[in-house]
């Protein structure tokens, strides 16, 4: 929706972002986080990709190749799922809808060929058609404390609670770890409520359509990310680095199964639970501002007061009310009281 009036597009304001191709704010990005924090904005995050997987054999497929259970996925719902590397490292993070015929899964931006990929590597016989439909779907999210009125009769995220170390076999229940609630919208597609808000996965030509029947303040994707950031909700790419494990980042409790069958990566993840101390952790840091009013880049060593580093910042910003804030990740053995540096910036560890 960058061709609405006031749009500024994210590759104007950052060349280099992942995120081209969407309105990074409407005018005024503080007054539309905090409409998304007290009542209700529409975000265009069309950019993502989506991928289709029909086929009648797709939720078992899906369920024995990824950290989900989603062998009795039904329709009308959602989850999440990662894929990981033999080693057991975070390669691809997807939201999942199942529409009755469709395993449906949207990921990063530019991420849906590789994942595709990686999927036709592992049909082997199966009867399942998967296919890139970034092109036939866009994703638009409503976010906000009303957005349930918008579109009302969903019902709230269910997430199951990580159970301890060493846990009792079969003590864990075999369905999906969350259950998000899916129902097909009028101009197609479906609505999903999600842990952020509700998603909206509409045909892309019916994207004008929807935004008028809706009625909604529209929010550049700068305010859906102040959201994320100060929920503690990591993104691929940015709080992930070519060594992340799920436990790290907190995507045990949304996307992983625990006791399931055997998936790749999986002897590292009970490993690491059992064990109970993953090498780092996922935080929220409060930047002190005065050094410098601009959010230190994706990947910024963070650094103890002698200069070592302990860990690298994922996604920093301005928030409408926490002030210059970033996610990040650091070692597990970094103190909480600890003070740290993020290039001119003193930073400290949210406790919340």
């Amino acid at each position: 929706m960058i061709d609405r009036v006031g749009a500024v597009a994210v590759e104007a304001l950052e060349p280099e972002s992942r995120d081209a191709g969407v309105a990074a704010h409407y005018g005024d990005p503080m007054r539309e986080q905090r409409t998304l924090a007290t009542a209700v904005g529409l975000v265009d995050r069309s950019h993502r990709g989506v991928v289709a997987v029909p086929g009648p054999e797709r939720a078992g497929w899906l369920h024995s190749i990824t950290t989900q259970h989603l062998a009795d996925l039904r329709a009308g719902q959602g989850t999440e799922l990662l894929v990981l590397s033999p080693n057991g490292h975070v390669e691809h993070h997807a939201q999942v809808a199942e529409d009755g015929t469709t395993t449906w899964l949207d990921t990063e931006p530019g991420a849906a060929g590789e994942l595709l990929t990686f999927l036709e590597k592992m049909r082997f016989l199966t009867r399942v058609e998967p296919r890139d439909a970034t092109a036939e779907l866009a994703v638009l999210t409503l976010v906000g404390p009303r957005a349930a009125e918008v579109v009302p009769d969903l019902k709230e995220p269910e997430v199951r609670a990580v159970p301890g170390p060493k846990f009792a076999a079969g003590s864990v229940p075999a369905t999906p770890t969350t259950v998000y609630d899916v129902r097909v919208l009028p101009e197609g597609g479906f609505a999903r409520r999600g842990h952020l808000g509700i998603d909206l996965l509409v045909p892309r030509g019916s994207v004008d359509d929807v935004v008028e029947r809706l009625g909604v303040p529209l929010a550049g994707l700068w305010a859906y990310e102040a959201m994320r950031v100060a929920a503690r909700v990591p993104r691929l790419g940015l709080e992930t680095d070519h060594r992340t494990i799920p436990a790290e980042i907190d995507l045990l409790a949304p996307a992983v199964h625990l006791d399931k069958g055997c998936y790749r990566g999986q002897e590292t993840v009970a490993r690491v639970h059992n064990l109970g101390r993953p090498p780092r952790r996922l935080v929220l840091l409060h930047l002190d501002g005065v050094a410098t009013d601009q959010p230190p880049a994706p990947g910024t060593a963070v650094t103890r007061e002698d200069g070592r580093a302990v860990g690298y910042v994922g996604t920093a910003l301005r928030h409408f009310e926490l002030g210059m804030v970033a996610l990040a990740v650091v070692k597990r053995n970094v103190p909480d009281d600890a003070v740290l540096r993020i290039g001119e910036s003193v930073a400290a560890i949210d406790l919340e």
